[in-house]
């Protein structure tokens, strides 16, 4: 009997050792689970910060190019004075242009007679009493930066 009543005290021991390495093993694995997650989440917010910071690197370097841009309109103002003024400067103002072009700086298409639109117009002078209105005069080249209209053209209009 007394080897009946040890065999079961080391029963009772081994099944008391065993649950407990089930409470340390569940214990480590849920450890590992927390951590894994942890990982998870502070790569996806790392990740999240360098999209960030690129997409404002982005956004300065487009602020930069526009305020420099603006900077130079009334340069290009004094320029097509001087080219209407001097047609022997003909072949540096399509030069000039193609390289405005490269830089994504455009004029805005405002010719004499075509139909003022108040998009891409802006109206200083009104002659006429008919119902359409077309442009007269270009007073000041509008221009589109990027496809986006950066200044609009300055014109005198006619109702015809």
């Amino acid at each position: 009997m007394k080897k009946r009543e040890e065999n079961d005290d080391l029963k009772v021991e081994t099944n008391s050792s065993a649950g407990s390495e089930q409470k340390e093993s569940s214990s480590v694995d849920s450890m590992v689970a927390e951590l894994t997650n942890d990982l998870q989440r502070t790569r996806a917010d790392f990740e999240n910060f360098r999209k960030q910071v690129e997409l404002q690197k982005e956004n300065e370097k487009k602020n930069t190019k526009l305020a420099t841009v603006y900077k130079l309109l009334p340069f290009l103002d004094d320029l097509d004075r001087a080219f209407l003024t001097y047609k022997e400067l003909e072949p540096l103002k399509k030069s000039f242009e193609k390289t405005l072009k490269e830089l994504g700086l455009v004029k805005v298409q405002s010719d004499k007679g075509i139909e003022f639109n108040p998009d891409i117009h802006e109206a200083v002078m009104v002659e006429g009493d008919g119902e359409k209105e077309v442009v007269e005069e270009v007073l000041r080249n509008g221009y589109y930066y990027e496809s986006e209209l950066l200044r609009p053209t300055m014109v005198k209009v006619k109702k015809v």
